[in-house]
């Protein structure tokens, strides 16, 4: 029997708040162009073409973005998609509104698949890197860039010190993340071959709290939890967060920072003819040869 995984996030939330986010948000997508900028040289370092291509989320101003990388040669027919239909009217023809976590592609149909931004709001990561490994042809390339690790861990310490003092209790606030390691897992278990996963820790500087929290709106990226307080959160809370972000975390001119972990994740569908790792034992040459050092086994070390 499957089990049904938890439902962390309230995803009609979220595409109720990138359609509120659409008109401007091209104008705060600087985190989305740097992730998309590092996948588009991932796809440039590939030596092959790719005939049929799909990004999933990040929104408007991501195919111009191509254009400017040498990778936008090495692809065909493209297609653009967003969970939230005022995002998906804006983006590049062909374009669809839909839900990653329900992918309408055909199992085979396509060569490429680059998500960069929005899988960290899945329910079912594991589900959905499945679906997008289906979609793929044999030896069809995926990657994406969400947020993971550290991310926003300033905002969430003074989010939590500041509802205790006030309240005597915390309730979460911000989104909990994937680690790096977590990816490369998941990628491997939901059938991909070589996968790999880095980070890029970004640290952006603020003027205060209520700028930071002003941009994440503007992103779309609010706390869309599905068991957040439905109570909303009163003015006190937030003024007590930004005197403690104020506190805490302050440069010395004043400026506040605030911490972005992009976590980058890649793979490939399967196919016959990729490079297999060498069975335990078929080793030809000794490690200690290689590096010029004499071997000494595991007994002599003991004094054995």
């Amino acid at each position: 029997m499957t089990e049904t995984p938890p439902r962390l996030f309230d995803r009609q939330l979220l595409a109720r708040r990138r359609n509120r986010a659409a008109p401007k948000l091209a104008d705060y997508n600087f985190l989305v162009r740097r992730a998309f900028d590092d996948m588009c040289d991932r796809v440039d370092s590939i030596t092959r073409d790719f005939d049929r291509a799909a990004i999933l989320g990040g929104g408007p101003g991501l195919t111009d973005e191509l254009g400017t990388h040498p990778a936008a040669a090495k692809i065909g027919w493209l297609t653009q998609s967003d969970l939230a239909g005022d995002v998906a009217a804006r983006l590049d023809r062909p374009s669809v509104c839909l839900d990653e976590e329900a992918l309408p592609f055909a199992e085979e149909s396509l060569d490429l698949v680059l998500a960069p931004w929005g899988l960290h709001w899945t329910n079912d990561l594991p589900g959905v890197l499945v679906q997008i490994n289906h979609a793929l042809k044999p030896d069809g390339f995926f990657a994406a860039a969400l947020l993971g690790g550290s991310t926003l861990t300033e905002l969430r310490q003074c989010l939590m010190t500041a509802e205790s003092e006030l309240t005597g209790g915390a309730s979460a606030r911000v989104s909990p993340y994937a680690g790096t390691f977590d990816m490369a897992a998941l990628l491997q278990r939901a059938g991909f071959a070589m996968p790999v996963a880095d980070i890029d820790r970004v640290t952006v500087r603020y003027d205060n709290a209520f700028a930071l929290m002003a941009d994440l709106r503007g992103m779309g990226e609010t706390s869309v939890l599905a068991d957040r307080p439905q109570k909303p959160a009163s003015r006190a809370l937030f003024v007590r967060t930004a005197e403690l972000y104020a506190e805490k975390f302050a440069d010395p001119n004043g400026r506040i920072r605030a911490s972005f972990d992009i976590i980058h994740a890649a793979g490939w569908a399967p196919h016959p003819d990729q490079p297999k790792p060498k069975r335990p034992g078929s080793a030809t040459h000794r490690l200690a040869d290689a590096l010029g050092v004499t071997e000494t086994s595991l007994g002599e070390k003991a004094g054995k």
